[in-house]
């Protein structure tokens, strides 16, 4: 019982009780054409005479539902409708049976849409029972991968036999990679080139970026043959070049034997993070990655001159090329690897054990969850269409506009999806793509729109509901040369067209403001909405659309006369929402704004420069106590710039006391006058925008003349002084040079060394004469 009522209940919200009612949104309907443009609810009535005389032809444009009420017959409406038609629909393929098998249904749609109005169409998926996989192993050899390389080499017949679980027609690749052959991310030394490993390890292969061992082959042995010949290789720094080889992988297909039937699939298994776009600038590399094939003797040859590709070019490549990528990633680098899979649709990550004995596993786990997964979404959409997808399944995800997901789906079992297309705009022959992630299928949508009307007008050119001088379009008259007019009513003689409709025209504007028709040089204004007219020379008057207060219309206070409020005589404001009354700008010396403003809502209006509320304080404006300094000193002391024009220039501004004491507090001033002297003044700005009450201070104060006879004296001592001092200093510089000089002496005779000898030529001028006789007695 209970789910009858709710069925019920939702029949009738289905059938109105619960809708929004349709609104047609117009404005500048001057045709069919235009009204369908408008909105998807906007429909025309091509019905004749449905127009009042004075009335626009836009009132042929409204919703159904109003046309129908205002007197239009209902096969009169023109209202285009969506539509659909199937171009191939080959039906959903039960399993693999060596041709190509159909997954996705339909394969082509072509829509012819009314802008804003959506269409939804069904589309089914079912993942043919035994679909190829080709698989393709991608292996860090760097010198940390040892212990896991080992391994790989003996997993071939378990993987094999994992695949067989799925189809009997799969086929497994190898490819390895390291890191770019350059510094910072390789030793370049000749022999670490060579022999990158450790020097005890002597199975160790040079160092390479990537290196494609192995096509796509069914044969076990083969793939255990190729891989137990790989070695071990090396770089320096901890991250890889994963996305490099997952880039070559992806768009080297015919080298890679990738099939154009089949689940493609690339495991990658590492221990290691990965460099991306940029990290190539640290070895100078600055080409970015073109996403192009370079594979020569099964070598990437261009690693060491393009930088590595970015997440978003790696992302777009595999999803292009159908290619969904397995992260077979040791715990460590788990983290990294599953933020990089939310950036790559239809990926899967899982945790390798130290030395990858669980890698079969891993990957049989990680195929299973991608494959239960059924993703639809689309390539690039036209400009202003809307796509969204409703899943239609047991585990459906929630309808989205990128994409619409199915979880936890077997094979052989049959989904489908809603699709509903929106298109806002005209557009002819846009195609746009869907499919499912990963899968080769497609559906092909083109979309146009359609925004004319098929009107099934009257052939003849001489209609007489157009007086017999046009044709009938739509419902309206289209007349023939010489004829103007909503029912092409007036000949415009010798006169031509342009001139009689530019008489129409208000400053070259629209035509009657476009409220209006031009008949025979004479604007006919058309009535409103509710059913008053427009009015003026150009139409350009109306009494429904002034401003208003409270959602009433010139606040309820006035009448609306030409698009401006004319208040009654209590009330003022543009939209007559104010008592005329100035008590709410009423100062304390009872003023209004103090003369600074006007009261206008009860509220000041300032001049510029001056703060609400009572327009009180200019924040704005210049000093008073600059602008009012030559003023105060011819009033108060006779003399600057004003002192011959002193009453002309500052009476009707300043009203001025000489005190001793002042007693105005709001306005201090302290300036220096024409003179040197500083002046002590005090302002108080009265009521009026350049009126002040001034009190001066009677003493000045200005700096006592300066001594004459001080500064000539001190003149004269000072230069007396300095010529004491100057020689002084010339003195004391010659005594210095004579002491350095006799010191220079002085040391030059203690050098010297004198002969002692005696000279054999001198004579001493002293005889000595001895007594004979003398016995010294």
């Amino acid at each position: 019982m209970d789910r009858f009522l709710f069925l019920l209940l939702l029949l009738m919200g289905r059938n109105g009780l619960c809708q929004q009612e349709e609104v047609c949104s117009k404005s500048m309907i001057n045709s069919c054409g235009d009204c369908i443009k408008s909105g998807p609810h906007c429909v025309w009535c091509q019905q004749l005479n449905f127009t009042k005389a004075g009335e626009q032809d836009a009132v042929r444009c409204d919703t159904q539902a109003q046309l129908i009420r205002r007197g239009c017959k209902r096969e009169e409406i023109i209202s285009p409708e969506n539509k659909l038609s199937i171009v191939k629909e080959d039906p959903l393929s039960l399993s693999f049976n060596q041709q190509e098998p159909v997954q996705l249904s339909p394969q082509k749609i072509n829509l012819r849409l009314r802008p804003g109005l959506p269409t939804t169409f069904s589309v089914s998926f079912k993942r043919a029972e035994g679909y190829p996989v080709d698989l393709y192993y991608l292996m860090d050899l760097s010198y940390s991968m040892k212990d896991d390389l080992q391994n790989v080499k003996e997993l071939g017949k378990d993987l094999f036999a994992a695949l067989k679980k799925i189809t009997e027609y799969a086929q497994i690749g190898f490819g390895a990679f390291v890191d770019k052959t350059v510094l910072p991310y390789t030793n370049t030394n000749k022999e670490k080139l060579l022999k990158p490993c450790d020097e005890n390890d002597q199975e160790c292969q040079a160092a390479f970026g990537y290196r494609h061992v192995l096509r796509m082959t069914p044969s076990e042995d083969e793939f255990k043959s190729k891989v137990t010949k790989q070695f071990i290789s090396g770089n320096l720094d901890s991250p890889e070049g994963s996305l490099d080889a997952m880039m070559q992988a992806a768009v080297c297909g015919d080298k890679i034997g990738w099939r154009n039937s089949s689940t493609r699939l690339i495991v990658l298994t590492t221990d290691a993070g990965f460099h991306m776009a940029g990290d190539g600038k640290l070895a100078g590399i600055l080409e970015p990655n073109d996403e192009q094939c370079h594979m020569e003797n099964n070598l990437y040859t261009r690693s060491n001159d393009m930088d590595y590709p970015s997440v978003g070019e790696l992302a777009i490549q595999l999803e292009k090329n159908n290619i969904q990528p397995i992260f077979a990633v040791t715990k460590k680098v788990e983290t990294v690897y599953k933020q990089l899979s939310k950036m790559i649709p239809k990926s899967e990550v899982g945790v390798l054990s130290s030395d990858s004995k669980n890698v079969v596993q891993l990957i049989e786990s990680a195929y299973n969850r991608l494959s239960s997964k059924v993703t639809l979404t689309h390539d690039d959409l036209p400009d202003n269409v809307r796509v969204v997808y409703t899943p239609k399944c047991d585990h459906a995800g929630r309808p989205g506009e990128s994409e619409g997901v199915c979880d936890n789906v077997r094979v052989g079992k049959e989904i489908s999806f809603d699709v509903t297309v929106t298109a806002y705009s005209c557009m002819e022959d846009k195609s746009f793509t869907i499919r499912p992630l990963g899968i080769k299928d497609t559906l092909t949508v083109t979309l146009s729109t359609n925004c004319e009307c098929q009107c099934e007008d009257p052939q003849s050119s001489s209609h007489p509901h157009c007086n017999g001088t046009g044709r009938v379009s739509c419902g309206i008259c289209s007349c023939s040369e010489g004829s103007i007019g909503q029912f092409c009513e007036c000949s415009i003689g010798d006169k031509d067209e342009h001139t009689l409709r530019a008489s129409c025209q208000r400053q070259n504007g629209t035509q009657c403001e476009g409220r209006g028709d031009c008949v025979c040089g004479r604007c006919k204004c058309h009535t409103t909405e509710r059913g008053s007219s427009y009015y003026g020379d150009f139409c350009e008057c109306d009494d429904e659309h002034c401003e208003k207060f409270l959602n009433k219309l010139c606040g309820g206070n006035g009448k609306c006369n030409c698009g401006k409020c004319k208040c009654n005589e209590d009330y003022e404001g543009s939209a007559c929402q104010c008592r005329v009354s100035d008590e709410g700008c009423r100062t304390l010396n009872d003023t209004v704004c103090y003369g600074r403003g006007t009261c206008k809502c009860n509220r000041c209006e300032c001049k510029k420069g001056y703060q609400h509320p009572r327009c009180q304080t200019c924040l704005g404006c210049p000093d008073p106590c600059q602008t009012k300094l030559n003023c105060i000193e011819c009033l108060g002391f006779e003399s600057g710039p004003f002192k011959k024009n002193c009453s002309v220039a500052c009476s009707k501004s300043i009203y001025h006391e000489m005190v001793d004491q002042s007693t105005i507090q709001s306005k201090k001033c302290q300036q220096k006058d024409s003179e040197g002297c500083w002046i002590k003044f005090n302002l108080d700005q009265l009521v009026g925008e350049d009126n002040y009450k001034a009190e001066i201070l009677k003493q000045r104060d200005c700096p006592e003349p300066p001594s004459v006879s001080a500064i000539i004296g001190g003149s004269i001592a000072s230069v007396a002084l300095i010529g004491i001092l100057l020689l002084l200093l010339i003195k004391l510089l010659i005594y210095m040079k004579d002491l350095k000089e006799l010191r220079k002496f002085e040391n030059e005779r203690k050098k010297s060394k004198w002969a002692e000898a005696d000279n054999p030529l001198f004579q001493n001028a002293t005889t000595t004469v001895t007594n004979p006789t003398f016995t010294g007695e």
